[in-house]
């Protein structure tokens, strides 16, 4: 039932936001025959009677706005099962039938079952792709007025459902129901795959996409899929360039004002988000939750190929294109392909000779921001990376990780030649070339090669006076 929380009476005429109703229905261009009435002497005449005072109206939209109004949202039928109240009988009976399973509308194109006849015309709308109730504004349609009207609150600014907690308003009532959850803690929505609640519906279906893989909107332009209509949508901003929100120190763009908030952060030093545990602080809500899975041990990303697991899912969609040998971005310059777009960015950067990131201590500069952070750690002597074993601390997480190997004896990588197994896989790959004879790294001034190029710089302190070390000529 559409939310009329705001419609007023005015001179004995309804209105919603002073605006006359029969005006409205003409500007929402509507087909659905909301009366059935009978001519009478040249007069209609309503059959849509209030069951609680017995007053008749013109329109159900009408008897709705009645209800709200005089009768002070008073609900005066409960459902014996759920405890759930409302304004008429009509919405009771209809309400029971999400309980007894009933669902005697039935969709002659697709076969799947509904509730009532309302939500069967809405659901047909998808098949046809009819969308009657249209934006004087923008000129977006819709397959229901409620979408409408909740999409024009997106010009308007309105926001009538207000939280009681914390002060907050919200478009819709859906929103707010949502929304409270948040301060109850409660979540009703349960994955059966992996007993993870949520606090919608919503939320619910597109976390059991994570587990099936199913991404059903495609872009239309570059093929790409999304797992929900959302992402779908800010990604479609990429190629239309709409909406874009800009940052005015840096002049940088993003599709999502949620995007440019945490970007002001890098600039301001701004970080909100504080990690309980370790007191780590981060510039989005999104980053903590990342990293709480630290501390936590977390991975709920899981490669369907191989079993590893992850904590973002950013990484695991990376990981995917080591099975599937897939190098999406492009080298303009030299035709090389990279499999993460930074990759590319980094790579670029060996073209143009371009350092950004500069020391403020020593001056020294670097093509990545993630490698001055790691230089800095040299000059504070920060280690943030903690092995719970041995307590040794490390600069960089990676460093963590070959470090761990000592304690658990995991060798990973294995020579496909001898068997011979590795704990880095650089050391594999120099292995290798000591079978194959290859020494990719030259000196330019003898000529000599090595099979690394940390032993190439090695040899090249001879040429300056230093120690020496052989290579082949």
């Amino acid at each position: 039932m559409e939310d009329i929380s705001r419609l007023e009476f005015c001179n004995n005429t309804v209105v919603y936001n002073n605006v006359d109703v029969d005006s409205v229905k003409r500007t929402y261009n509507s087909r659905e025959k909301v009366t059935n009435q009978s001519s009478v002497e040249g007069k209609k005449t309503s059959e849509y009677s209030c069951e609680i005072c017995k007053k008749t109206f013109s329109s159900e939209y009408e008897l709705f706005a009645h209800q709200e109004k005089l009768h002070n949202r008073e609900k005066p039928y409960h459902c014996e099962i759920c405890d759930k109240s409302f304004v008429s009988r009509r919405n009771l009976t209809r309400h029971k039938k999400v309980h007894n399973a009933e669902k005697p509308f039935h969709c002659e194109i697709c076969g799947k079952f509904f509730v009532s006849n309302s939500n069967l015309r809405r659901h047909t709308g998808i098949h046809t792709g009819e969308k009657l109730f249209h934006c004087e504004i923008c000129g977006k349609s819709f397959i229901e007025r409620s979408k409408l009207t909740l999409h024009i609150r997106s010009h308007t600014g309105e926001k009538p459902f207000h939280c009681e907690v914390c002060g907050k308003n919200f478009v819709s009532n859906d929103h707010l129901k949502t929304h409270k959850r948040c301060h109850t803690g409660e979540k009703p929505y349960h994955c059966e795959v992996c007993g993870k609640s949520f606090v919608s519906n919503d939320y619910l279906k597109s976390h059991r996409r994570r587990h099936s893989g199913e991404k059903p909107y495609h872009c239309e332009i570059c093929g790409k899929s999304f797992a929900d209509s959302s992402n779908l949508a800010t990604h479609k901003k990429i190629h239309t360039g709409e909406n874009l929100f800009h940052c005015e120190i840096c002049g940088k763009s993003f599709i999502q004002n949620s995007h440019l908030t945490s970007h002001r952060r890098n600039h301001t030093g701004e970080k909100p988000y504080c990690c309980d545990v370790c007191g780590k602080s981060f510039v989005s809500n999104g980053h903590l939750k990342v990293h709480s899975r630290i501390h936590t041990g977390e991975k709920p990303f899981h490669c369907g190929i191989c079993g590893k697991s992850f904590r973002e899912n950013s990484n695991l969609t990376i990981h995917k294109r080591s099975h599937t040998g897939e190098k999406p971005y492009y080298c303009e310059t030299c035709g090389k392909s990279f499999v993460v777009n930074s990759n590319l960015l980094r790579h670029k950067r060996t073209h143009t000779g371009e350092k950004l990131f500069h020391c403020e201590i020593c001056g020294k500069s670097f093509t990545l921001n993630s490698n001055l952070i790691i230089h800095n750690r040299g000059h504070t002597g920060e280690r943030p990376y903690h092995c719970e074993i041995c307590g040794k601390f490390f600069i960089r997480n990676f460093n963590l990780l070959l470090h761990k190997r000592i304690h658990t004896g995991e060798k990973p990588y294995q020579c496909g030649i001898c068997g011979k197994s590795f704990s880095v896989n650089s050391r594999l790959v120099d292995h290798t070339r000591r079978h194959t004879g290859e020494r990719p790294y030259r000196c330019e001034m003898c000529g000599r090669s090595f099979i690394n190029n940390c032993d190439l710089k090695k040899h090249e302190r001879t040429h300056m006076g230093g120690k020496s070390f052989e290579g082949e000529p």
